[in-house]
């Protein structure tokens, strides 16, 4: 039985405790730079749940009347402009990893790629007790923050669809596009079947 007076180290604590006495410093890669990484923005994203879930609503409506300029320019070329604003706005406000999956709207604006483990459907089984992760203790708990947020919107129950494996070929691309050019195609069929029917 361990020693309660002897203090319980982590794996994010060793990487700390390394990283003075080791010339090699990982270039924006986690443990060490979520460490270091405050989650006021991706929390007052979950806490706003309800309000993002209207404003990308409305966005992804915008995007899906712009479909016709997309495919006119070339979804390929417009790719670069894009993911670059994708990567800010989602960056800056749900620390997003350019998986090319976005799912924040199944799970309460809280992405799931923040997730030490990068697990897409639900927590581990070692939450702590606060609430916060196990491999990171300073790092609120991606997925339960993913449950707050998602009661508060009105397709929470989104949250218990079960995800698909991130699929890595996917990684910096676009999910803007992708989510735009799937709803056009699946328009477009549909139109398609309602003349098609007698």
């Amino acid at each position: 039985m361990p020693d309660p007076e002897t203090p319980i180290v982590t794996q994010a604590m060793r990487v700390r405790a390394a990283a003075g006495r080791i010339a090699y410093k990982p270039a924006d890669v986690s443990p060490a730079r979520r460490v270091q990484r405050r989650y006021a923005a991706r929390l007052w994203s979950v806490r706003h749940a309800r309000f993002l879930e209207r404003l990308y609503g409305r966005f992804a409506d915008l995007f899906l009347m712009l479909h016709p300029l997309w495919n006119a320019l070339g979804y390929r070329r417009v790719e670069a402009p894009v993911k670059f604003v994708e990567r800010r706005v989602k960056g800056l406000m749900f620390d997003c990893r350019m998986c090319g999956q976005c799912v924040l709207s199944s799970t309460g604006m809280s992405c799931p790629m923040n997730c030490p483990k990068q697990l897409r459907n639900g927590p581990c089984g070692g939450v702590r007790a606060n609430g916060n992760c196990e491999v990171e203790p300073d790092m609120p708990c991606v997925w339960v923050k993913a449950w707050e947020g998602s009661r508060l919107m009105r397709g929470g129950d989104a949250i218990l669809d079960v995800q698909k494996p991130v699929d890595q070929s996917l990684r910096e691309t676009s999910a803007w596009l992708r989510v735009t050019a799937t709803a056009a195609a699946d328009r477009a069929a549909a139109a398609k079947a309602k003349d098609a029917a007698p």
